[in-house]
């Protein structure tokens, strides 16, 4: 749900009718088992966050909009989704930029930032609905998810997700990050006949993830205009080799990094 600046300050800054995240293994797992046979089924994934939620994420969030900082950039950045599906706007920006990287991977993926906020809609359709701050922190955990494919280079394949999932954990340490990442590597280590390091390559990503502070918490409306390098520097995200390496093996093997299950023994 968009949270307008005009609104904003009016809006508690937690609902106490919030529930209480718990923590439900078995259902991420079923969710799992489904997202395997369909990978573009987003719909499993929100279902695993869901059974294995980032149980500190109301103290971060509630602790970061206490804060001027975080107060100021609510009020500036209400709504990513309009900032960053703006590709008319973006593409006004500087060549080389961040803006212009993630105008590039957005188009050639046929994705948009709206279209991430309705899938998530669809998940939620049937749950509580919270008219707080807090949610504001929410939609931005998700919103900035393509970002970082742009910022750390990974891909939308199968261990480009994964990779992108373990990056993210350090900064929002929900379980499912994890359990995602590192089940989907063993199911690919397990089921191709190939040598692609993709549980090294999750392990880096966890590494490169540690000295990244929290995008949601930075203002995305002065990083766009920087150059890609820049925004990586600035961002403490050191380059990553060994999702290539893996890329290369499996290129060598013959092995479409986007139809793993074609290959699945």
């Amino acid at each position: 749900m968009e949270q307008r600046a005009g609104d904003f300050a009016a809006l508690p800054l937690f609902d106490p009718a919030r529930e209480k995240p718990r923590l439900r293994p078995l259902v991420a797992y079923r969710h799992f088992r489904r997202l395997m046979h369909n990978t573009e089924n987003t719909a499993e994934v929100f279902g695993i966050f869901a059974a294995l939620p980032w149980r500190g994420g109301g103290r971060a969030g509630s602790a970061f909009l206490a804060t001027r900082q975080g107060h100021a950039l609510a009020l500036a950045e209400p709504w990513l989704p309009a900032v960053l599906d703006d590709h008319a706007a973006l593409r006004r920006l500087p060549a080389g930029s961040l803006a212009q990287a993630y105008c590039d991977f957005m188009e050639a993926e046929g994705l948009t930032a709206q279209g991430l906020v309705e899938e998530a809609e669809r998940f939620l359709a049937d749950r509580p609905r919270y008219n707080d701050r807090f949610q504001w922190y929410m939609n931005r955990l998700r919103d900035v998810h393509d970002l970082l494919h742009v910022l750390t280079g990974y891909g939308r394949d199968a261990l480009g997700e994964a990779c992108v999932l373990a990056f993210t954990f350090p900064q929002q340490p929900a379980p499912g990050h994890l359990f995602i990442a590192w089940m989907a590597a063993l199911q690919m280590k397990l089921r191709l006949n190939s040598r692609a390091p993709v549980l090294g390559a999750v392990r880096e990503a966890w590494r490169r993830g540690k000295s990244c502070p929290r995008l949601m918490e930075q203002s995305i409306v002065a990083l766009l205009p920087l150059p890609l390098e820049e925004a990586r520097r600035r961002l403490g995200i050191v380059p990553g080799v060994v999702y290539e390496q893996a890329h290369a093996v499996w290129q060598a093997e013959s092995i479409d990094p986007r139809d793993l299950l074609k290959h699945a023994r």
